[in-house]
């Protein structure tokens, strides 16, 4: 058997340069966008030198449980005070500002499926703490309904979510959780009419098996709705514990409902 390992080695190593060939061939006929200012991004890089600048990473104190900044004297921000979310713990990486607002539009409504990739490998790369210490077993995108993903061609948060279960080894499960119910836009809804809305969304399909160790992913966190309602149907069919990670999060006692 390891006289095959040279051969096997050397076919990796050709795949790979195959892989990589085609890739910049495809990056010369269709140019990557910066997910940011959605202009040619230079040669090799996903996002503009000067753009990567501009990303909103989080750099205050977050809040202990979804990660929203807080105050230096604060632990929990003002809505996991008042509302008691069922995950353990999560984090979103970019605060949700305008320059955000614009980027996930083009992702979602504007077909830069690409983009998912791109902020997926940033997400990626930035939380490698956070999977040493939730060590999840499975990495599950947040389902869209099927007439939406007909509709749109992709599921944002499954293209987010790949990089970062390919990275890090982890299983991408989007056979675990299943949106049953189609629901309404969240955007134009308040809080408590987003957790209402997403009451009998989701749902474990039969016999299928739930790890112990679950970490959700998502484009955007606001209110945790989405993210409490999963993890009810998670915890409710196996896993005893859920965490979730999204590229943008609201702003602690900033954030509008």
């Amino acid at each position: 058997m390891s006289s095959l390992n040279p051969r096997r080695a050397a076919g990796e190593k050709r795949r790979t340069h195959k892989s990589k060939f085609y890739e910049n061939v495809l990056d010369l006929v269709y140019p990557r966008r910066c997910p940011i200012c959605h202009g040619i991004a230079p040669w090799g890089e996903d996002i503009c030198p000067e753009c990567r600048e501009k990303l909103p990473f989080v750099t205050t104190k977050r809040c202990r449980k979804c990660g929203k900044p807080v105050e230096d004297f604060e632990t929990l921000c003002d809505d996991c005070k008042a509302t008691p979310h069922i995950y353990d713990e999560g984090m979103g990486l970019l605060l949700y500002n305008e320059t955000m607002r614009d980027t996930m539009a083009y992702l979602k409504f504007k077909g830069r499926r690409e983009y998912g990739a791109v902020l997926g490998r940033v997400l990626a790369a930035s939380v490698p703490d956070k999977i040493r210490r939730w060590q999840p077993d499975a990495v599950v995108p947040v389902p869209v309904h099927r007439d939406k993903l007909i509709s749109r061609g992709y599921n944002q948060a499954e293209e987010i979510a790949r990089p970062l279960a390919e990275r890090y080894g982890i299983p991408l499960r989007t056979d675990l959780v299943v949106r049953r119910e189609k629901t309404a836009a969240m955007k134009a809804l308040n809080k408590k009419e987003r957790f209402q809305n997403l009451k009998g969304a989701f749902a474990v399909p039969d016999g299928v098996r739930v790890p112990p160790r679950i970490l959700i992913v998502d484009d955007i966190y606001t209110t945790g709705a989405t993210i409490d309602a999963m993890s009810a149907v998670l915890i409710d069919n196996g896993a005893a514990h859920v965490y979730f990670l999204t590229v943008c999060i609201g702003m602690g006692f900033m954030v509008r409902y």
